[in-house]
Formats: C-alpha cells, sequence, structure tokens
C-alpha cells in the first residue's frame, strides 16, 4: 500500500472529525470519498497531509510512519492537494505560481523551468503561462489548482471538491484530466459531490458520517446500501 491510515482519530473539543478511521490506497489506485456536509471529509486530508495532527493513530506512506511529519515534509515525500476553493498567488503569473509549488515540493531547480512549462501543456494552461494568475476563470482557477499540485512531483494526489461549480462540459474536461494523471500512475484520493464524476475515475468508495467510516467498497454497491442512502441521500427505506 501507498498510503495507510491507522485507527487515526481528531476531535476539536466536542467535535469529532475522525473516528477510528483506517484508509489504505495501493500504488496507482483512485479512491472516492463521499459523506454529506461536515462528515469529516477536508478534515481527513488535513490529516492526511500533514495540516493536523492526529490526537491517536498513525500515517504511514510506503510502510514508513509519517505522523509527525510537517506538511513541507509530506508534499516533498509525495503527497499533493488542492484545495475546494483554488489559492493562487493572484498578483503572480500562471507560471510563476508553478515555479512556487515546484521549489515546496522539493524539486531540481535546474530542470524545474521545464518541467512545469510541461504540466501547463499537459492541464490547458500552456497559452496563459504569462497571464495573471487572478484573472483566470473559474475553470482556468481549477486547472491552476490541479497544476500546482502536480508541479510538486505527487505520488499521491488529494482532490477536494475540484469539480465543483463547473458546467457539466468543462466538469468533463477536468474528468478527463484526473483520468489521464491516474493513468500514468499517480494515485489519487478524490472527494467530491458530483457523484457522477466521482465514478468515472474511482474504483473503491469510502462514505463518511461524523468521522466514522460507515462504508467501503465498489462505488456502486455502497451507494445502494440502505445506511449510505440514509445518511448521504437522505432516503430512508421503508419497513416492509
Amino acid at each position: 500500500m501507498l498510503l495507510e491510515l491507522a485507527r487515526i482519530n481528531k476531535r476539536f473539543g466536542a467535535v469529532v472529525v475522525a473516528d477510528e478511521v483506517d484508509l489504505a490506497v495501493a500504488d496507482g489506485e483512485a479512491l472516492g470519498i463521499i459523506g454529506a456536509n461536515g462528515a469529516g471529509k477536508t478534515s481527513l486530508f488535513n490529516l492526511v497531509a500533514g495540516v493536523l495532527k492526529p490526537d491517536s493513530g498513525v500515517v504511514r506512506l510506503d510502510g514508513h510512519d509519517i505522523t509527525g511529519l510537517t506538511a513541507r515534509a509530506r508534499c516533498k515525500a509525495g503527497i499533493g492537494r488542492t484545495f475546494q476553493v483554488p489559492r493562487p498567488f493572484e498578483s503572480l503569473s500562471v507560471f510563476e505560481n508553478l515555479l512556487v509549488a515546484a521549489q515546496f515540493g522539493g524539486g531540481d531547480h535546474r530542470g524545474e523551468a521545464d518541467e512545469c512549462a510541461e504540466v501547463l501543456r499537459h492541464t490547458g494552461l500552456l497559452g496563459k503561462a504569462n497571464g495573471i494568475a487572478g484573472k483566470l476563470t473559474l475553470l482556468d482557477r481549477k486547472r491552476l489548482e490541479l497544476a500546482r499540485a502536480l508541479a510538486t512531483r505527487p505520488r499521491l494526489l488529494l482532490l477536494d471538491e475540484i469539480a465543483g461549480g463547473l458546467t457539466e462540459a468543462e466538469c468533463g474536461e477536468l474528468v478527463a484530466l484526473i483520468r489521464e494523471i491516474n493513468g500514468e500512475g499517480v494515485s489519487i484520493i478524490w472527494i467530491e459531490h458530483i457523484v457522477h464524476a466521482l465514478f468515472s475515475v474511482v474504483s473503491r468508495l469510502v462514505v463518511l458520517e461524523f468521522g466514522r467510516k460507515i462504508a467501503e467498497g465498489v462505488p456502486a454497491e455502497v451507494m445502494a446500501r440502505p445506511e449510505v442512502r440514509r445518511s448521504y441521500l437522505g432516503i430512508e427505506e421503508e419497513v416492509a
């Protein structure tokens, strides 16, 4: 397994955001995570990325305990992420945003400019490399968010509702790109409310409720479970 979370717990006072969470992601796998608002999805990402430290439990990458590593150290180790709301350096150019990300990821300064240009080409932003990031459309800001994560050279990519706010056509473009990235060997954990987009990429689904994992397995089978329909869709099953 590339990533393993073992009995992860995290709470803020009375609010529990991770409750004995076990999670494993194989090399090259695409895993989806869903749950109602407040289920603990983004908090789980923050625990994986090193923004939050668990109260108990262990995070392993390639079998090595990284629970005590900082967010930057985890990025250098191969964990890249996007945010629900794109966070570019708005006064910098698109290309400069990638250079910052590449340096944060600890790349080889001699070749990072060429690598950033290739990431921009891959994500459809090469023609806007010299444009100011703050003037991009929502779709291109999402593309830039993804490009910045890729510039850190991740082995594991955390996508946090990256399809949110896009039109159907824009969502389709983004899904095709994410599928291509996964096909190149990058493992993906994707939090998303646009379920049809998620299901076109992931092979396994995890459902969270109030910080607990309540279901895991093949997406279609998981979505058919009564506890998932109740928790995520608000559908109460009729009792015969």
